[in-house]
């Protein structure tokens, strides 16, 4: 026989005195660092160990002996089971300031450069309701609540309409109300999982593949009230599929764009399939200033509209344009920053790797008659060489906002070679930033640190940067040094 493993041990009476990456909180023991799941700093407890490694413990609490004085009571039902929004027993006012804390740790820790004095990080006017695209899935094998499984009663409803159990690919918690979203979607949400168990209509079984009703997803403006549904079926049922959109079309006429996809996949993705018009139109239209911006079904846009306008404008002030620069927007998505900032330019070249992305940029630059931008498809360290810019010209300014792994060596190298006189770095991962920031730091000084909270209730945290170009000075010796300007 193999050996036995041998047990976690308990760890009693930890204190927990910080906050951790990944919206975990840690505490020390002989020196050790322990991270806890579902703790705060001020909590004390007695932690059941996970993970065992030679520099760290990880684990989760079994019984809080004291908790901590910043505490408050979580504001949703559903907190620890579905996942989402977990520094909700953390004040606003306290998420911010550990958001603040890790951007520059970050920065000072993982870039080793010299930093500037930072701007305080942008809070979110709003700290519930804020998102503008939510995904549920339906599940015929809802997650059971601890009073469901302690009750004698049986369970005869297992059908749920929710968000995925962290870990748990064939789990759905059933969520009656979210705080992420706002009106109308709770209700389209409820309503639609009424209607589906009245008329007997199948939810999807996520482990052996079968039903009817697959996933749901909403689209919100809050700066122009439209509202896209998508429905996702299993498969075709042409009379209960109908019946099901006319009652939804019917019973909110202020969904103005009512969409469904029929999807036979082992996969949920629909980025690859055709999602037909049912009602309404097949967009929603969001604004921002005096610019319009199309998000269809497929598009990407700033799940937090309200505060990515907040990140535009400093990232605007920051490229510091006086109409005569060509700049380049790298990673561009659906275009949203090369548009915002067209009229300070003289031209704008926007890059990314998703074609279907770089037509919703085409697309919004006329639909806002702009025609002093160009967009490129395209992987971004192959597309971004010296026949591009010999095409449209060097940049003056380079803005960039990476996916979290930050930039390839060779995206950088590239922006070293093009020599802009300014680079705005918008980063969702300080970490990663912070790596490319020490590669840049031999052409680049940072002279601006704006760190923006998109994500309230959550760790995830944006940052910007300014980074000028360091002077040359060649001394009579012909020697030359670098000096910041």
């Amino acid at each position: 026989m193999g050996r036995s493993r041998r047990k976690k041990p308990l760890l009693e009476k930890l204190e927990i005195i910080d906050v951790a990456a990944e919206g975990k909180a840690l505490g020390k023991i002989d020196d050790r660092i322990v991270f806890v799941t579902k703790t705060i700093p001020g909590d004390i407890v007695d932690v059941q160990v996970t993970r065992k490694r030679k520099n760290f413990y990880e684990g989760y609490p079994v019984k809080f002996h004291k908790y901590s004085e910043k505490r408050i009571d979580p504001f949703c039902e559903h907190f620890g089971v579905c996942g989402g929004c977990k520094w909700q027993p953390l004040p606003y006012e306290e998420q911010v300031k550990f958001k603040e804390r890790e951007v520059l740790n970050n920065l000072r820790r993982l870039g080793g450069i010299e930093l500037p004095e930072h701007r305080p990080i942008l809070a979110s006017k709003q700290d519930r309701y804020y998102r503008n695209k939510l995904e549920f899935t339906f599940s015929n094998n809802r997650w059971l609540t601890e009073e469901e499984l302690n009750s004698d009663v049986e369970i005869e409803e297992r059908n749920g309409l929710g968000f995925h159990i962290p870990g748990m690919f064939d789990k759905v918690v059933d969520v009656k109300n979210c705080y992420l979203q706002p009106e109308p979607s709770n209700s389209i949400r409820l309503e639609i999982k009424d209607y589906a168990l009245k008329n007997g209509l199948t939810f999807f079984n996520l482990r052996e593949k079968g039903g009817f009703l697959r996933n749901l997803i909403i689209r919100t403006s809050p700066t122009t009230g439209e509202v896209m549904v998508i429905l996702s079926f299993y498969h075709e049922d042409e009379e209960k599929r109908i019946a099901l959109l006319e009652h939804l079309k019917n019973k909110f006429p202020e969904i103005t764009s009512l969409m469904y996809v029929i999807n036979p996949k082992g996969n949920d993705t629909i980025s690859d399939l055709e999602i037909k018009l049912f009602a309404g139109k097949d967009h929603i239209i969001e604004t921002m200033e005096d610019l319009k911006f199309k998000v269809g079904p497929k598009s990407f846009y700033q799940t937090n509209s309200l505060q990515a306008y907040e990140l535009y404008k400093v990232a605007r002030e920051f490229a510091g344009l006086t109409g005569n620069e060509i700049v380049y927007d790298l990673y561009t998505g659906t275009g949203t920053i090369a548009n915002f900032v067209a009229k300070n330019a003289k031209k704008v070249v926007g890059i990314e790797y998703i074609p279907e992305a770089i037509e919703d940029a085409k697309v919004n630059s006329t639909l806002n008659n702009i025609t002093n931008t160009a967009f490129y498809a395209g992987d971004m360290k192959d597309v971004l060489n010296s026949e591009l810019f010999e095409k449209e010209g060097k940049p003056d300014v380079i803005i960039t906002d990476p996916p979290r792994a930050g930039m390839h060596a060779d995206v950088v190298k590239a922006i070293l070679e093009s020599s802009p006189d300014r680079i705005v770095y918008v980063s969702c991962n300080s970490a990663t930033q912070a790596r490319d920031l020490k590669l840049l730091d031999e052409k680049y000084s940072v002279k601006e640190i704006q760190p923006v909270d998109m994500f309230p209730q959550t760790h995830h945290v944006e940052n910007i940067v300014l980074l000028k170009k360091r002077e040359i000075v060649v001394l009579p010796e012909h020697i030359q040094i670098n000096v910041n300007s």
